[in-house]
């Protein structure tokens, strides 16, 4: 395992970090800043810097620049993880575009494919959803029942998706669509790309206990999509849905463990507040959660390094899934129980706690999204370490 990068990279990390201290406002790092907004704001100011910092080439750093991007080194990728964290920017508008979508349409899409969609998502002048789950298709991505039904050189879609992340704000989904009348499970499903401005797609945002709408459903009511719209073969979506699930992998552990880190300094400082910090059970707590953060850590360069040998990880992805987001859940289960009744203040002892409330919260659902805690481990215990099922 490489602890460290190389002079090329280092250079790398000060020419953005002397960017981003130039191009982020101070105000925009202030606690609570991004909270105090609507969502309508905050995505417009994300939307702009995201779109600035493309322009300056800070972005797609290991896209081949072919597609506009950097042609970095996956070192580059983890330096540009932990650096933007650390800058306090403003997190991507387009997530699921830029981490999945654009590598798959690089792998297997047409050239008109590549052409129309990956420079603009990158400058995010589109904004990409995703359409999988579906109310009665969770875990079970299989049992999926959106239809297209074939109608000349068009698909008729119709149908719903939730729990689709900036289902108010995206202009197209990339969406799991069973195609073959009859089909089931795996068999007859494509994968399509729905403009969603247009009759028959209803975007509507579900709240958040936090208060916010990040994710919402989408109805399907007679939309249509042009055959040429797939990605990758008609019937064979299963396939290609695999290959673009593929691409959560790399060092993606670099910036949560340096976003995590950062909490964990927070949280104690509330601990110290409260006095707690002397309290015996919550410094155990706080202890066997930094344990966990740096083993995250070592993971992260783990996996990081066997990336830039080659190698391809696979089904190891879940085991950064499931170790990040168990300690993500269990660092804001000390910060609730530091607070006990308290945890609904919004300050304590002078500490404005709302940015801290929204971590607490949204940290409920990290072990159920991207593939359930349940799912993660019968997937390292099957396909990792090779137990029998």
């Amino acid at each position: 395992m490489e602890l460290t990068y190389t002079e090329a990279e280092e250079e790398f990390r000060r020419e953005l970090r002397s960017w981003l201290s130039a191009n982020i406002p101070e105000e925009w790092t202030r606690p609570g800043f991004w909270e105090s907004l609507d969502d309508a704001e905050s995505f417009r100011l994300r939307r702009d810097w995201e779109r600035d910092k493309a322009l300056a080439g800070f972005a797609g750093i290991q896209w081949p620049t072919e597609y506009g991007g950097r042609g970095g080194t996956p070192g580059m990728k983890a330096i540009y993880d932990e650096e933007t964290v650390r800058a306090h920017a403003p997190r991507t508008v387009n997530p699921l575009g830029l981490t999945f979508l654009a590598p798959t349409v690089m792998a297997i899409g047409t050239d008109a494919q590549k052409k129309e969609i990956i420079g603009p998502m990158l400058r995010n002048e589109v904004i990409w959803c995703q359409g999988f789950s579906e109310p009665g298709a969770g875990s079970d991505l299989a049992a999926l029942s959106t239809k297209g039904v074939r109608d000349g050189d068009d698909f008729v879609v119709n149908g719903q998706k939730v729990w689709t992340t900036n289902a108010v704000h995206g202009d197209k989904i990339f969406t799991l669509v069973r195609t073959e009348p009859g089909s089931a499970k795996h068999r007859g499903i494509s994968m399509l790309l729905i403009d969603m401005h247009q009759p028959g797609v209803d975007a509507r945002p579900l709240k958040q206990m936090s208060g916010a709408s990040e994710f919402g459903e989408v109805f399907f009511d007679d939309a249509r999509v042009p055959a040429t719209e797939c990605l990758g073969e008609i019937g064979d979506g299963w396939r290609t849905a695999m290959l673009l699930l593929s691409f959560e992998r790399g060092a993606s552990g670099i910036a949560q463990y340096t976003e995590f880190r950062r909490q964990y300094d927070q949280i104690v400082q509330v601990a110290r507040a409260r006095g707690r910090d002397r309290d015996p059970v919550v410094r155990g707590k706080l202890a066997r959660v930094l344990t966990e953060l740096e083993c995250l850590r070592l993971h992260a360069m783990h996996v990081l390094t066997q990336v830039e040998r080659g190698r391809d990880l696979g089904f190891e992805a879940s085991m950064t899934k499931l170790q990040w987001s168990e300690a993500f859940q269990d660092l804001w289960e000390v910060f609730d129980d530091i607070l006990g009744e308290d945890a609904t203040l919004d300050s304590v002892d002078g500490i404005d706690l709302k940015a801290m409330h929204a971590q607490a919260m949204w940290s409920r659902s990290v072990t159920i999204w991207g593939g359930s805690s349940q799912v993660q481990r019968n997937i390292t215990a099957e396909r990792v370490l090779g137990l029998p099922r």
